[in-house]
């Protein structure tokens, strides 16, 4: 799943020259379900929009506030265009999430974030339409979310299962070292224990 975040001074959705969702002060979400993503991309995903720290605090410090804590409002577009793989110079969404699986899914994320939050503080666009986005986007701040799930570019799969195949030979190397080294105190980390997830400190830290 991708989204994309931006920080607004106002935002707002237009369908067919009426307007259907506005926010004030907040974050305006464009985000992109894709075929693979599962209820675990969905958590993430409103635990991070929530709890990203894009705003200042009530002394004008940057970066100290999330959404919530400023009670500010979020405004969710479905954009899957963010599934977009280009063949050439065309667009091809071919990983975006079918309309009828997207649909229920991106409300079920919706309504995650209502309960986490306040049900009156989250709008969103209209899904499927034609959709003229509005943003004024305040710095401008900009911030490009993916969920830790497996990625899906063939070179990245790649890299992936190369990085899988070192993890596992080093694990099967374990019982065939010498009594010395085995006897002696570990002082570095085992690189094995390292992994995409568990880069992402600040999902360690705080919500």
């Amino acid at each position: 799943m991708r989204a994309v975040v931006q920080r607004v001074t106002k935002a707002s959705v237009t369908v067919g020259g009426e307007q259907v969702s506005s926010i004030g002060r907040g974050l305006c979400v464009l985000l992109g379900i894709s075929a693979e993503d599962t209820q675990k991309d969905a958590e993430y995903m409103v635990r991070k929009v929530l709890n990203l720290r894009l705003f200042e605090d009530e002394s004008g410090r940057a970066w100290s506030k999330s959404v919530m804590e400023r009670d500010f409002e979020v405004l969710c577009v479905s954009q899957f265009t963010l599934q977009c793989v280009l063949k050439g110079n065309k667009p091809d969404f071919h990983l975006a999430m079918p309309a009828e699986l997207a649909q229920p899914f991106y409300g079920s994320i919706l309504e995650n974030m209502r309960s986490a939050y306040k049900p009156e503080m989250i709008k969103d666009g209209e899904f499927g339409a034609f959709m003229q986005v509005h943003i004024q986007n305040d710095g401008p701040v900009t911030v490009d979310l993916t969920s830790p799930a497996g990625p899906t570019d063939p070179k990245q799969l790649s890299k992936q299962e190369k990085q899988q195949q070192r993890k596992e030979k080093t694990r099967s190397k374990g019982p065939s070292e010498s009594g010395r080294d085995r006897g002696a105190p570990r002082s570095k980390q085992d690189p094995s224990a390292s992994s995409g997830a568990e880069g992402d400190v600040s999902s360690e830290r705080e919500p």
